[in-house]
C-alpha cells in the first residue's frame, strides 16, 4: 500500500458526467447560500449539478466553529414565511436523534461522544478537545434515551421521562414489532417493547457489533428499517478524513450495512459513504436515501456533503474519489480495501461484499461543502402541503470554514420520479446569532404523527417543531 499523502493541486479537474465545474470566485455566491431556482439551475457546492473549484489541499484543517452559547429565553429559530416554530421539549441534554412511535410518543437519544481516552493524544488530542468543548460537545455523554409524551394534543409534550439509561453514545433508533433496536457506538441493542410504557430496565440484547476502534472519529451509529420491514440498514462512518490511519482502522467502516431480522447475519449494503448518517426511505418508490458528511481538508468550497439514493452494491468512492469521478490528490488510488477483521467485529456473519465496484456513483444532489448535513426525513402528510414528498434535513454547521455554513433546516423539493430537484428552501435558519455565536444546532428531523417537523437541537438542548 501506497501511504496517503498531501500533495498541491493547481488545476481544474473536468467532469465527465456533466457536473459543471468552476473555480471558487466565477460564481459570485457564497456555498451556504444557495440561489434561488429562478436564478440559477446550479451553485457552488449545491444541486443536481454543482459548481465544484479546484481541490486547494490543506496540511492542517482550518478551524473555525461557531462558538456554543444557547438559546436566550425569548428566542427562537426562524421559520419560513407561513410556518410558526415552537419548544416540542426543552431542558434536553444534547438531542441528537429522534424516533416517532405508532401511538404518537417521541423517542430522543441524548447522547454525546464517547470517552476516547488517550486515543486522540498530544497536541492533536488537546486541540480537538478545545474545539469540541467550543462548539458545545464537551460534556459527558447523558448516555440515555428518553420519552417525550404530547398528551393533550398541543403540540408540546407534557411528559418527558428517561426511557433507558445507561446506554454507550446511543444515537439511531427502530421499532419492528415488538423490539425497539438502538444503536449505540459499539454495537446495536434490541429492547423488548410495550407500547404505551415509559420505561424500559431491563438490559438490551446485542445482536451485531460494531465498529468503535480507538480513535471512533464518527461515533454515531443509525438504524433504518428497510421497506419490506425484514431488514435493518445500518449507517456506520469512517473512522478518519481519508483513509489516513490505515485500511485496518477502516473495517465495516464508511458504509451502510443491512442486517436480516431473522437470522441477524450481516453484510455491506454499499460503500464508499465517508459518514453517511441520516437514512430514509422515499414515500413513493420506496428507495433507500441518505445524507453523507464528506472530506475536510480540500478547500473552504470541498467537499459538498451530498444526498443520495442507495442501491445494493453502489459505491461512492470514499476515499480515493469525490463527486463520482474526481480523484483525490492526497490518497493513493491503489488504497486497498478495508478487509480483515478486528476484535471488537466479533460476529462473524459481517462479511465484506466482494471487491470495490469498478463504477463509482455520483450523489444525486449536493447539500454545501462542510454543512455537516445529518438529519434526513421525507415529507408524507397532508398539514403542509409544500414539502408534500420533499426531503428535510437538517445542518448542523461547519467547523471549519469561513463564512459558516449549514446552521439550518433545509427543504429539498423532489419531482414526481423521485429525484430531487432545483434549489434547497430554508425551512429554520436563526440559529447563529449577529456575532456568528451557535445558539443552537440541528441534527435529527422526524415528522410527527399531526404532519409537524421535529428537530433536534443538541446545543441548544430543545426538539423544535414546525407547523402551519
Amino acid at each position: 500500500m501506497k501511504s496517503v499523502t498531501l500533495l498541491g493541486v493547481g488545476c481544474l479537474w473536468l467532469l465527465a458526467t456533466g457536473c459543471a465545474v468552476n473555480s471558487a470566485t466565477s460564481s459570485g455566491r457564497s456555498a451556504d447560500r444557495p440561489a434561488p431556482e429562478s436564478e440559477v439551475t446550479s451553485a457552488l457546492g449545491w444541486g443536481v449539478k454543482p459548481l465544484l473549484p479546484a481541490p486547494q489541499p490543506q496540511t492542517l484543517p482550518k478551524v473555525k466553529p461557531a462558538k456554543a452559547i444557547g438559546w436566550p429565553q425569548d428566542q427562537s429559530p426562524i421559520a419560513m414565511t407561513g410556518f410558526k416554530v415552537t419548544r416540542f421539549a426543552a431542558g434536553l441534554d444534547h438531542p441528537r436523534w429522534l424516533l416517532v412511535l405508532p401511538n404518537g410518543d417521541v423517542l430522543v437519544a441524548e447522547s454525546d461522544a464517547p470517552d476516547r481516552g488517550s486515543a486522540r493524544g498530544g497536541l492533536v488530542g488537546w486541540i480537538a478537545k478545545r474545539v469540541m468543548r467550543y462548539a458545545g460537545s464537551s460534556l459527558p455523554s447523558a448516555n440515555r434515551i428518553s420519552l417525550l409524551r404530547d398528551v393533550d394534543e398541543d403540540g408540546v409534550a407534557d411528559l418527558k421521562v428517561a426511557f433507558i439509561e445507561n446506554l454507550n453514545s446511543p444515537f439511531g433508533m427502530a421499532l419492528h414489532e415488538n423490539v425497539l433496536f438502538v444503536a449505540n457506538t459499539d454495537a446495536v441493542l434490541a429492547f423488548d417493547y410495550v407500547e404505551g410504557r415509559t420505561r424500559i430496565d431491563t438490559p438490551g440484547r446485542v445482536v451485531l457489533a460494531l465498529p468503535a476502534q480507538a480513535p471512533n472519529s464518527h461515533w454515531t451509529k443509525n438504524l433504518l428499517l428497510d421497506a419490506q420491514a425484514n431488514r435493518l440498514f445500518v449507517a456506520v462512518g469512517s473512522n478518519s478524513n481519508i483513509g489516513e490511519l490505515g485500511a485496518p482502522q477502516e473495517v465495516g467502516r464508511a458504509a451502510i450495512w443491512a442486517v436480516d431480522l431473522e437470522t441477524f447475519d450481516a453484510e455491506i449494503y454499499a460503500r464508499g459513504l465517508r459518514n453517511p448518517v441520516g437514512m430514509a426511505l422515499h414515500p413513493k418508490t420506496g428507495a433507500l436515501w441518505t445524507v453523507v458528511n464528506e472530506r475536510d481538508q480540500l478547500g473552504d468550497d470541498l467537499v459538498p456533503d451530498y444526498l443520495g439514493e442507495v442501491a445494493q452494491g453502489d459505491d461512492y468512492g470514499w476515499p480515493t474519489r469525490y463527486w463520482g469521478v474526481l480523484r483525490d490528490p492526497r490518497v493513493s488510488e491503489d488504497w486497498p480495501e478495508a478487509s480483515g477483521s478486528v476484535d471488537n467485529l466479533s460476529m462473524t456473519a459481517m462479511r465484506q461484499a466482494g471487491a470495490r465496484s469498478p463504477s463509482i456513483r455520483v450523489p444525486a444532489y449536493a447539500l454545501g461543502a462542510h454543512t455537516a448535513s445529518l438529519g434526513l426525513a421525507f415529507y408524507a402528510n397532508d398539514a403542509m402541503p409544500a414539502f408534500q414528498s420533499g426531503a428535510i434535513i437538517g445542518q448542523h454547521g461547519s467547523w471549519n470554514r469561513e463564512p459558516k455554513s449549514g446552521y439550518q433546516v433545509l427543504f429539498v423539493p423532489f419531482d414526481t420520479s423521485g429525484q430531487p430537484v432545483g434549489m434547497p428552501l430554508p425551512i429554520l435558519t436563526g440559529f447563529l446569532d449577529d456575532q456568528g455565536q451557535a445558539m443552537g444546532r440541528p441534527v435529527g428531523v422526524v415528522i410527527d404523527q399531526s404532519g409537524g417537523i421535529l428537530v433536534a437541537d443538541d446545543v441548544g438542548g430543545v426538539v423544535w417543531r414546525v407547523s402551519p
